[in-house]
């Protein structure tokens, strides 16, 4: 068997030497005119720049506010909306995002450059002819190859300027979010505020009304009940991401316990100001209303800060490197086309030789002969 085999192996590395003029000078011929063809491409530039993108801030401002209000522990469950475990990943999807892409196939007019007819179509040139990756430290590199140079520099820097505008409308940082969020919760106790407003007008002020002093009646029990809204926040976001017997969750549900205990003692200890219907009315509209002040204001105070540290996020998108023109082209790669052209005929060529002995070989027997005499009479009845 290791005879035959070693037979086997000595005529085909005889074959292949018959032939060596024919697998030197065809590969070599296919190259050099591979490598002559290489010429005649037009050389494609890549400019590179790379960004730091924004890192997402835990909401540090928003602790100081509510940990001076009692509230400090709801910072961290707002901190961690929108949160991801890579951040640069999000910041490579908006960059690849349909958006970003016809703001630069208007802005370079890449529709004519590519002579594409449909938008689609320049939009998937630019895709292909751009590459955006980011890095394990959290780097991210944007590389666009353009026959010019200049352009391939432009676009490359236009990407990040594009970046930067859709930032402004997008709540994509943590304090964007954070401000989104207030902005409607402030909307809504904006709203609430009003109307108690308007049903602490319609009581109206009687004589007895005078003699009451709403402020202290009611400036402990609304400051309470605050308190106790943001609590049940709290323990709302803890739900979404902790179990039952979590310490922290058991911790909190307790603090909320017992500010609802001392809301009650407080209700019960508030002596009646006047047995009067008309004072027991405005008593408890003017709670409701000092109630709705107090958590608009608190709510306010909260946007305010959330507007500044969105503000701040909003210009640390850093340019690290800023894509400068190409001084050399990045392609095509004669050297490497051109020996691969080379190898490729090579394997080919021989693979051509090998097989056609092979044929030859097999057809030497009457077996052969007469599978392949019906191969060619299958072909033949086929191509009638």
């Amino acid at each position: 068997m290791n005879d035959e085999q070693e037979v086997s192996l000595l005529e085909l590395l005889a074959l292949l030497l018959d032939h060596k003029r024919l697998l030197t000078l065809l590969p070599l011929g296919i190259g050099s005119l591979v490598l002559a063809i290489t010429f005649l491409m037009k050389p494609a530039f890549t400019a590179t720049t790379q960004m730091l993108p924004p890192q997402q801030q835990q909401g540090s401002g928003l602790a100081a506010l509510l940990g001076a209000t009692g509230a400090g522990g709801i910072a961290s469950a707002l901190g961690s909306v929108g949160g991801l475990k890579n951040p640069a990943d999000q910041w490579v999807g908006l960059l690849k995002s349909r958006v970003i892409s016809d703001a630069l196939v208007d802005r370079f007019k890449l529709q004519e450059l590519y002579e594409s007819e449909y938008r689609f179509q320049a939009r998937q040139a630019l895709e292909g002819s751009t590459k955006i990756t980011a890095g394990k430290d959290n780097l991210i590199d944007i590389e666009v190859t353009d026959h010019s140079p200049e352009r391939a520099a432009q676009i490359a820097n236009a990407y990040i300027e594009e970046l930067q505008r859709l930032t402004n409308t997008l709540a994509v940082t943590e304090a964007a979010q954070r401000r989104l969020y207030f902005e409607k919760q402030l909307t809504e106790a904006k709203n609430n505020l009003i109307k108690a407003e308007a049903q602490l007008r319609q009581v109206g002020v009687s004589q007895d009304v005078m003699k009451t002093n709403p402020d202290a009646a009611v400036g402990h029990i609304a400051q309470l009940q605050a308190t106790i809204a943001a609590q049940e926040v709290k323990v709302s976001a803890m739900r979404n991401s902790m179990t039952e017997r979590s310490p922290e969750l058991r911790l909190a549900l307790t603090e909320l316990a017992t500010l609802r205990n001392q809301l009650q003692s407080a209700e019960r200890d508030d002596p009646p100001a006047s047995k009067s219907p008309s004072s027991s009315d405005y008593v408890a509209k003017f709670r409701e209303f000092k109630y709705y002040e107090t958590l608009f204001e608190l709510l306010a105070r909260q946007f305010e800060m959330a507007k500044a540290d969105e503000a701040r996020d909003g210009a640390l998108i850093q340019v690290v490197d800023v894509a400068l023109v190409p001084e050399y082209k990045s392609k095509p790669k004669r050297g490497m086309i051109a020996v691969l052209a080379t190898v490729l005929t090579f394997m080919l060529s021989a693979g051509l030789l090998l097989g056609r002995q092979a044929l030859r070989n097999f057809g030497s027997t009457p077996e052969g002969q007469a599978r392949l005499a019906r191969v060619r009479q299958a072909w033949s009845g086929r191509a009638r």
